[in-house]
């Protein structure tokens, strides 16, 4: 009676452990996101992204030379254009301007004398002021823009690492 008891103990405790181990965490999944009353949604990887400029030769950027240009993607989905008068779209991008080059986003970090330019088709992007209205149609679209290092046009570039953020605001018609 005595192993029968034991064996039942036994069993009864391995089958609590089990589901303890069942239930244990091992890490945390942390959903975020916003709901906006814009005629589309804007896919995740577009809300936050990161743009690599590359590694450039400080000579390309003397005396206000630039580096090549990259491609910045806004991707847009499940637009609706119900209410919409033109189905145009216009991006608002702002951030703290250079010190060094006229109109060009400023950067941070160790490197020195440049500034991040953005365009819209061959138009530089003004900080601040709406882009040209793009057209957008029902589903899916995407809004291309570009971004390029630039020297300032006097002064010394300084090599280094650099960064800089800009925002984005997206205005429906």
């Amino acid at each position: 009676m005595k192993n029968k008891f034991k064996t039942a103990l036994l069993t009864i405790g391995l089958f609590a452990g089990s589901i303890g181990a069942a239930h244990a965490a091992d890490g945390t999944i942390t959903f975020l996101g916003s709901v906006h009353s814009g005629a589309c949604s804007i896919k995740p990887e577009s809300v936050d992204q990161s743009v690599h400029l590359g590694a450039i030769a400080k000579h390309q950027l003397q005396t206000g030379g630039k580096s090549e240009a990259r491609r910045v993607l806004i991707e847009l989905e499940g637009c609706d254009l119900t209410g919409l008068t033109d189905n145009t779209v216009t991006t608002t991008f702002t951030g703290a301007p250079s010190s060094v080059v006229p109109g060009a986003l400023g950067t941070v970090g160790s490197a020195g004398g440049i500034g991040i330019m953005m365009t819209h088709g061959s138009q530089p992007i003004e900080l601040g002021v709406a882009t040209t209205p793009q057209a957008i149609s029902v589903g899916d679209n995407t809004l291309e823009f570009g971004a390029y290092v630039q020297g300032a046009a006097t002064g010394t570039i300084e090599p280094g690492d650099f960064s800089a953020v800009t925002n984005f605001t997206l205005a429906y018609q």
